[in-house]
């Protein structure tokens, strides 16, 4: 058991969480969308925790979000109730296990997309013995995922209310693309004019009699945006708790070119193996630890220095001429994250530290749920 020591004693590379900036990010969040009326439904998906997801749930939250149905029976088997999985099941194996979450989780709800879907989600209902939740989801332009806004989701819609063995709940519309467009205006406007056809639909879902109690959507780059979205109810928010270096380049609803609003919480502590050779240093912490998304990491409190993955087991650390330090082999530094939630699902365990002291160490029991 590490809690009670320095961090700087964890081998490495190793996962730790600052818990005051953790705690922080919680708290901000749920004072934001309190204030402005609506609720954060966090995607889970972020930190596959779920030590964290209660904390989320203490915090105020209304529920979470999964991607994936091992993600859904992981969270249910850790006490969390009020689960919404955003990504369709359409595998038959997928379908079954969906419908044997929904026997044992009474608030399991998942999504929708196609008719020939929700005919397969009634018919696995229907010989599970189950009323299944479902949400429709709409497409906001990106072609990921969704069904297109307008007569075919609102047709969508009224075939899952008459189907047996499903209830509908709602609709989810996610943009994804807009959490990270850089500048707060040019955000702005992308989020506003892309869920604006989802509005549409939803009022033409509460015209026709239909439940239309959920509409979630949004995340942590618009969280401060999603509540101008005419009947939003929730905002999937993930990363939010962590941050990372993708985030910190969107730029805040200040004008600073750093998104300040929530605090870099998230490293990955790394030991220098080689500094023998001049402007450089090599490190335990490459792509298996890291993973190869951009921007690169940062390491955490100094400048003048670029990291790289620069390959499976290696980080490669170069110093430009106006570094704040160099390092010997030995030393240990934190990098903060490229993104955060790749790199949670290359660790079996967090380590919640405050100050420099170890408290907690969490299972990240989502870790690996890839089906």
């Amino acid at each position: 058991m590490a809690a009670g020591i320095s961090k700087w004693d964890l081998d490495t590379p190793c996962l730790c969480v600052d818990l005051d900036r953790l705690e922080n990010n919680l708290d901000r969040m749920q004072t934001t969308v309190a204030r402005n009326g609506i609720a954060s439904r966090p995607h889970v998906k972020t930190h596959k925790c779920p030590a964290i997801a209660r904390l989320q749930i203490a915090a105020g939250s209304v529920g979470i979000c999964t991607a994936k149905i091992s993600e859904a029976e992981v969270m249910f088997e850790h006490g969390l109730e009020q689960i919404l999985m955003t990504t369709v099941n359409v595998t038959p194996p997928k379908i079954r296990r969906a419908m044997q979450l929904r026997q044992w989780c009474a608030g399991f709800i998942q999504a929708v997309d196609t008719p020939a879907n929700a005919h397969e989600l009634s018919a696995a209902a229907t010989e599970a013995g189950v009323t299944a939740d479902i949400v429709v989801d709409i497409d906001p332009g990106g072609h990921r995922t969704g069904i297109t806004a307008g007569q075919p989701a609102l047709e969508l819609a009224h075939l899952v209310d008459t189907l047996p063995g499903l209830r509908i709940r709602g609709m989810l519309c996610y943009d994804g693309g807009a959490q990270h467009v850089t500048g707060f205006a040019t955000r702005r406007q992308r989020a506003l004019e892309r869920l604006q056809a989802a509005v549409e639909t939803k009022e033409k879902m509460e015209r026709s009699g239909l439940d239309t109690g959920i509409f979630s959507g949004g995340g942590t780059g618009t969280y401060n945006i999603d509540h101008e979205t005419p009947g939003l109810t929730d905002v999937q928010v993930g990363s939010y708790v962590f941050m990372d270096a993708q985030y910190l380049a969107i730029g805040g609803a200040d004008g600073d070119d750093v998104y300040r609003d929530f605090e870099p919480a998230l490293t990955v502590m790394t030991t220098v193996l080689n500094a023998q050779y001049e402007g450089r240093a090599t490190t335990d912490a490459g792509a298996k630890a890291n993973t190869i998304n951009r921007p690169w990491p940062i390491v955490k409190g100094e400048t003048g220095m670029t990291y790289t993955a620069g390959s499976d087991e290696f980080g490669t650390l170069r110093y430009e001429d106006d570094a704040s330090r160099t390092y010997k082999v030995g030393d240990k530094f934190e990098l903060i994250v490229s993104h955060c939630d790749p790199v949670v699902n290359l660790y079996d365990q967090l380590y919640g530290v405050r100050g420099d002291t170890v408290e907690v160490v969490w299972p990240i029991a989502g870790r690996g749920k890839s089906i």
